[in-house]
């Protein structure tokens, strides 16, 4: 492929206005073609050149930006409904590129409708960015691009990634309170050591006597903080840049995951998000007529939790021997009754799409009803548990006042 370069054209649009601008592309027939297909004879194509002083431009890069799912679930359902109105996928690919306001996603728009432009399908063009797009939304793609139904496989995906949208949405809206009640607790404990604590230290000191054993803990804390709340600050940081590199590596997956679907209260949750994600994902790729094989390794990826991921790679090895989906899966407990029953029920009746999409939409509502009793049962515990930690403190160091009466009198 030629090397791509920047091109300053001057061209009419369909009203007869003058209008010009800049496109990469790889040649000045490329840049003429594309012009035609946004509706702009072209005057003049030119190379341009990087400018200078006040003319150069400033590229800062795109250090923070992150493409969100929520971006590319508006994206499909705006090409889908541009393609069934009729316009070109080139076509519509260089509107979506010219009113997209997110910069990361601009950039790579631009580049997959440069790739498009010179041959390449829609489906391979993404693939070549899947940190951007998930394995989930090349696949629909590709499956449409083969059926000859693009526009139906673009507004699944939208489908899907709004439902993935809602589903984070509500479990967000639900640990946001207990998240901010726990830092609140956290702040108000290392304020007091810091802060409060050495004064009320001074003043047992001037009295003398031995302070109580709930009092001498809490003055060992006071004295320790100077330097071990640096060490955790910055403990606290080296874990959160290490955790972002390693979270999705399998060694860390295998460890974590596991733990997730065992935890007293959040593990039960944690499991219907995953089984939510896998039903979604399955009835979508089913009814874009994705293979079979192709789907269970997908929708394992995509459900977030290793231990579903490896039970789902070990149905997919027995459909590879011919069984059905709902045999081997019956066999693995991360999976209830209720969903191999559904899932068997709709293998029989040839309508397998149709029953994951009523267990994605069961489990969503309870997703829903989860959190929703998670939170009104959470928040009494978070306040008694801001209530013992500050109020035990508070005791603590009011315990030596009780006897400095005793220790006057002596």
């Amino acid at each position: 492929m030629a090397s791509v370069a920047t091109f300053a054209y001057k061209g009419r649009d369909t009203e007869g206005k003058m209008v010009k601008g800049r496109i990469d592309a790889a040649t000045e027939g490329a840049v003429a073609n594309r012009l035609r297909t946004m509706g702009i004879s072209p005057l003049s194509i030119q190379e341009a050149s990087g400018g200078s002083g006040l003319q150069m431009e400033i590229n800062l890069g795109s250090f923070g930006a992150k493409v969100k799912l929520k971006d590319l679930a508006v994206m499909s359902r705006q090409m889908a409904t541009m393609i069934t109105s009729g316009l070109s996928l080139l076509r519509t690919l260089t509107i979506i590129t010219d009113q997209t306001e997110n910069k990361e996603l601009k950039k790579i728009l631009t580049s997959i409708t440069r790739e498009v432009e010179s041959g390449s399908s829609l489906s391979d063009a993404t693939a070549r960015h899947s940190r951007v797009f998930p394995p989930i939304m090349i696949s629909l793609i590709r499956a449409g691009e083969t059926g000859g139904f693009l526009d139906n496989a673009l507004l699944s995906v939208a489908k899907n990634f709004e439902s993935e949208v809602k589903l984070r949405g509500t479990i967000k809206s639900a640990m946001t309170y207990p998240v901010i009640v726990f830092f609140m607790a956290i702040l108000a404990v290392i304020a007091m050591l810091v802060f409060i604590v050495p004064v009320f230290k001074n003043l047992f000191e001037g009295f003398g006597g031995q302070l109580p054993l709930p009092t001498q803990i809490l003055v060992w804390l006071s004295s320790i903080m100077w330097w071990f709340l640096p060490l955790l600050i910055v403990a606290i940081l080296v874990f959160s840049v290490w955790w972002q590199k390693n979270k999705n590596t399998i060694a860390v997956r295998k460890v974590v995951d596991p733990i997730k679907l065992k935890l007293p209260v959040f593990g039960n949750l944690f499991k219907k998000i995953a089984i939510a994600r896998f039903s979604r994902n399955f009835s979508a790729m089913m009814a874009a007529g994705v293979p079979i094989l192709q789907v269970l390794n997908i929708v394992g990826e995509t459900s977030g939790n290793w231990v579903m991921e490896e039970a789902l790679r070990k149905v997919a090895e027995s459909v590879r021997q011919g069984k059905t989906v709902a045999e081997p899966l019956s066999q693995e407990k991360v999976f209830p009754p209720m969903v191999t029953q559904m899932i068997s029920v709709g293998e029989d009746a040839g309508a397998l799409e149709q029953m994951l999409a009523k267990v994605a939409d069961f489990y969503d509502e309870e997703v829903q009803s989860a959190t929703e009793s998670l939170t009104a049962s959470i928040e009494p515990l978070m306040i008694a548990f801001l209530g013992v930690v500050v109020g035990g403190m508070i005791v603590a160091l009011y315990l030596p006042i009780f006897n400095i009466f005793t220790l006057l009198n002596k």
